[in-house]
């Protein structure tokens, strides 16, 4: 018996992006969370670009979160890093450059931290490092 053609879509964001805004949002679209919101506690989040990021895995040992610092796809520090400008009342991890990494990991290093692993649909991994002080 021949199978059901699937119907395609053109991923997460731009279901998300079809919505109307929620009624907290005041008119903004691409935070998945709620308002400061972690993304931890939330199970994942959706970056600025629109892509999705899912909770993996974590608190990763430190030896994991090292190897994991030097493979992952994307890296961004935790509540203690910055909000994204455009959303100022969500919580948006700003990903890093690759310049801005090494002085992260270092700082996450000198300070107690906790390191968490995000994957996006497309396969791509996350170090999400929360430092506290």
């Amino acid at each position: 018996m021949p199978s059901k053609p699937r119907r395609r879509t053109g991923g997460f964001a731009e279901v998300l992006s079809a919505l109307p805004p929620g009624p907290d949002t005041d008119g903004r679209s691409g935070a998945a969370a709620g308002p400061r919101e972690f993304p931890v506690s939330a199970g994942g989040f959706l970056d600025a670009g629109g892509r999705y990021w899912r909770l993996a895995r974590g608190p990763l040992e430190r030896r994991l979160a090292k190897r994991l610092a030097a493979r992952a796809d994307e890296m961004t520090l935790g509540p203690w890093g910055r909000w994204h400008e455009d959303y100022p009342d969500w919580f948006v991890p700003v990903l890093l450059t690759p310049e801005e990494r090494p002085a992260a990991w270092s700082a996450a290093l000198d300070e107690d931290f906790l390191a968490y692993e995000f994957r996006a649909g497309d396969g791509r991994t996350l170090l999400y490092l929360d430092i506290s002080c």
